[in-house]
């Protein structure tokens, strides 16, 4: 007799037994609270009706002729679609060893015969509130393999799941295919052999080794592994210990082929050499641009001394031709000549220091004598515009980190800017040079003019490489200004003062004292 009720219940209970009384009480029992039942006579009607519908609890007569409880019971927990079902004995035999003959074979309860309805009630609700969980349980940890194998298959880095001794155990499909060869060719290599051609000789040393051994977490770049065919690639990897109960049981790797990044950091090294090299060439042709500007004023600069020096020569040949010279006299006129010179070596000086290409690298200055040597050599362009130059730098400023000529090039730029911009509102006022501390460990340098002022899209072009206002400007001075003190670390910008005119600024960072304590800044120290 083969029955099935209660079709829409969420459980399902088989019912087996050659009694057809027996099998009646259980129905009866069992048939409101909410199960779905199934019932058979006999042992093959009960596996049958099991392997269809993988019941949670399965309440099962020992005592059935052709084939008894034990051996259906067996073969219930020999089939994978019905193992994990609970099997409740039922029978009158009440001795230690059916019981245990039951439980050995997989029973999960006992029922003496004759049983009690709220006793198999209980069992029965019991059973299969454990048994579902179990499956849904069951049914979760699959998911999450599930998820977690398609994100370990989606991941480009390689990863190996390692045992203690150092043996691949687990490797993801990215890891075959960066060593090149089947993930099931990975599995049970030794992980330090397979990639270190040194393993034999120190194996205590490689990477990842310690992770196994010692459980410490490693993480390390631009390290030589080799493939499974025996070429080498350069690799970057992190292993973390792998941990049961605080027991180490080996490491989790994760690895990746860094070969097309290092490449790619070898280009772009190789890219900031090269602007590097052709800012520094830039800034040399708008030195000897601003050279050729000023050509005609230096000419003159220098000839005041040389035309000074011909004739203090010229007196003191005169003054040798007689037959008692004034000695005394002739020394003062050398001396003049002595000066003279002097002076034209001077300029002359300042002038190669400015054109000439700097040497790569930072000193630390003193903004004071900087700006002062920068005035100096504006003073000719001052001149030529009808202008001056007020300095204004207090005492204390601290020193600053930078390129001399570099920074000189640029202040030079502004204040010649100034000058220019001055005159052509016929100002009678100086271009002022000013410097001062910032709040945030910089010092700003401001150049002030009092000419026409900034146009009012001065922020969106006035850096623009070849954008100018002159009539025979190249647009070069400002963008190479800024590039420049950005190489510096600084920046640079203008503003819009009150009482018209335009004031240009940049910023150079203080050079760190030695003798600052690690909490405290330059702006604080000064």
């Amino acid at each position: 007799m083969t029955e099935v009720v209660s079709e829409n219940s969420e459980v399902t209970v088989l019912l087996v037994d050659d009694n057809p009384q027996n099998l009646k009480v259980l129905y009866e029992t069992l048939k409101d609270k909410g199960y779905r039942l199934l019932i058979a006579n006999e042992g093959e009607k009960a596996l049958d009706l099991a392997h269809r519908h993988q019941p949670e609890v399965v309440l099962l007569d020992i005592m059935m002729p052709e084939m008894d409880g034990y051996e259906v019971c067996e073969r219930l927990k020999a089939d994978p679609e019905t193992a994990d079902c609970a099997v409740v004995f039922l029978s009158a035999l009440d001795d230690l060893q059916a019981k245990v003959k039951g439980f050995a074979l997989g029973g999960a309860d006992y029922i003496s015969k004759p049983f009690q309805s709220l006793e198999v009630i209980a069992r029965v609700k019991t059973h299969a509130r454990v048994i579902r969980l179990e499956r849904e349980l069951q049914a979760r940890n699959r998911e999450l393999q599930s998820d977690q194998a398609r994100i370990l298959n989606s991941i480009s880095e390689g990863i190996y799941g390692l045992d203690e001794m150092g043996l691949i155990e687990f490797a993801n499909p990215a890891a075959g295919i960066i060593m090149r060869c089947p993930v099931e060719d990975l599995i049970g290599r030794n992980f330090f052999e397979t990639h270190f051609s040194t393993a034999a000789q120190c194996p205590s040393g490689l990477p990842v080794h310690a992770t196994c051994s010692q459980g410490v977490a490693e993480n390390q770049r631009d390290i030589r592994m080799l493939r499974a065919d025996g070429t080498g690639f350069p690799a970057e990897y992190r292993s973390t210990p792998k941990l049961e109960d605080d027991e180490l049981h080996g490491a989790v790797v994760v690895f990746r082929d860094i070969t097309v990044e290092l490449d790619g950091e070898q280009a772009l090294e190789e890219a900031r050499e090269l602007v590097q090299e052709q800012r520094d060439q830039l800034a040399h042709i708008s030195r000897l641009t601003t050279m050729g500007e000023m050509a005609a004023g230096v000419a003159h600069e220098v000839n005041q001394p040389l035309t000074a020096i011909a004739n203090y020569a010229r007196v003191s040949k005169r003054m040798m031709s007689v037959e008692n010279p004034n000695l005394s006299l002739l020394q003062e006129t050398l001396d003049k000549i002595e000066a003279q010179s002097h002076r034209a070596s001077e300029i002359i000086r300042r002038i190669r220091r400015f054109v000439k290409k700097p040497a790569t690298g930072k000193e630390v200055l003193a903004v004071s004598a900087l700006l002062e040597d920068t005035r100096e050599f504006a003073e000719v362009d001052a001149r030529n515009n009808d202008g001056a130059i007020e300095l204004l730098v207090p005492e204390g400023l601290p020193e600053v980190l930078a390129d001399p000529i570099q920074v000189q090039q640029v202040a030079l730029n502004l204040i010649r800017n100034a000058l220019e911009a001055t005159r052509s509102k016929e100002a009678a006022l100086p271009v002022e040079v000013s410097a001062r501390l910032t709040d945030k460990g910089f010092v700003r340098i401001d150049v002030r003019d009092y000419g026409e002022g900034l146009a009012e899209d001065a922020e969106e072009k006035l850096f623009l490489p070849f954008y100018t206002t002159k009539e025979e400007g190249m647009g070069i001075g400002l963008p190479t200004c800024r590039s420049l003190i950005q190489a510096q670390g600084g920046e640079i910008g203008f503003e819009r003062p009150e009482g018209g005119g335009a004031r240009f600024f940049f910023t150079l960072p203080v050079a760190a004292s030695p003798s600052l304590g690690d909490d405290e800044s330059p702006s604080e120290a000064v």
